[in-house]
């Protein structure tokens, strides 16, 4: 038995836009409203984050620990996870269009779906499911299938 992926996404963040909304059907997967009002036991979790330690395959007894919102919202509700060890991914393409009016997105980053199928992959956790509602999951997936081979 595995923890579960907990996402805990921004309430300022339209539930629409949220690429992992389609995920609170499957099993293994633990949604929160940020500010979260209740203790959450990370013990035994690792963030996806920028800046941290490589994930990788050492991880998959971990919990996931994924936040969901803009990269502004975002690096502000790290501060309430500040305990909870960073993990960062390898370098992957996203195929989800980013247009921003306000700010500019970093040149890295994937939406959170695409995000925590290329953990749970690293994590060898199961994926089946996760990017069957992603609307730009085979162009995800073609862009990056150097990481994704059996694609």
């Amino acid at each position: 038995m595995h923890l579960p992926t907990i996402i805990v996404r921004h309430s300022g963040e339209r539930p629409r836009k949220c690429t992992a909304t389609p995920l609170r059907c499957l099993d293994g997967f633990l949604f929160y409203r940020y500010p979260v009002k209740q203790a959450l036991d990370l013990n035994d979790y690792v963030r996806l984050g920028l800046g941290g330690e490589p994930l990788s395959h050492t991880d998959a007894n971990k919990g996931l620990l994924v936040l969901d919102a803009n990269w502004r919202r975002a690096m502000k509700m790290e501060k309430s996870f500040a305990h909870v060890p960073v993990r960062s991914l390898p370098s992957l393409t996203t195929a989800y269009p980013r247009h921003s009016k306000i700010n500019d997105d970093p040149a890295v980053g994937l939406a959170t779906i695409e995000a925590i199928y290329a953990a749970l992959t690293i994590m060898k956790k199961d994926t089946r499911g996760i990017l069957d509602a992603y609307h730009w999951r085979d162009r995800f997936l073609e862009l990056n299938r150097n990481f994704f081979p059996s694609w």
